[in-house]
């Protein structure tokens, strides 16, 4: 038991030096996440690592969200920077087809509600909603597009 204790309290005392300056980070649209990951590369500066707000697409038509799809992970976590491309991959082929996606960052002060209101336990993980806002599927770690696309035409997605 007393190891336990020790173990979670090194676990918490590490976590928490991990973190870094509280940032304000909005949800945002897995192109956008994509792009800032490529910026980061480029730059080489993780510390000014922000996400840009979500912002309403121009080019597509405007559809009724048949499937919402939630990305819980982090900006700085190896499987969730592999799922980036897919979720752009997903948000261009699949939303005018009334798929959203989007992502939050858990490992941010921001972003550590959602990881409470969807109950994660490890990240990536994928939860997808209907157009009621209903949960109809989860996945955790890495999704590949052609599993993913499955799930998405589970909720109607065509």
């Amino acid at each position: 038991m007393v190891k336990l204790i020790s173990v979670m309290v090194f676990v918490l005392l590490f976590l928490g030096s991990c973190s870094e300056e509280k940032k304000v980070i909005q949800p945002t649209t897995a192109v956008e996440a994509q792009k800032e990951q490529k910026t980061e590369k480029e730059t080489n500066k993780q510390e000014k690592i922000q996400l840009p707000q979500a912002k309403a697409q121009k080019k597509e038509p405007i559809t009724e969200t048949l499937v919402t799809f939630v990305e819980l992970g982090s900006v700085k976590c190896i499987p969730c920077k592999m799922m980036q491309p897919i979720m752009a991959d997903i948000e261009k082929e699949y939303g005018s087809k009334g798929v959203k996606v989007v992502f939050y960052d858990v490992w941010t002060d921001a972003g550590a509600p959602y990881a409470k209101q969807y109950k994660i336990m490890a990240i990536p993980t994928q939860v997808f909603l209907d157009k009621d806002g209903k949960e109809y599927s989860r996945h955790t770690g890495f999704f590949p597009k052609e599993e993913l696309i499955e799930v998405l035409k589970k909720g109607g997605i065509k």
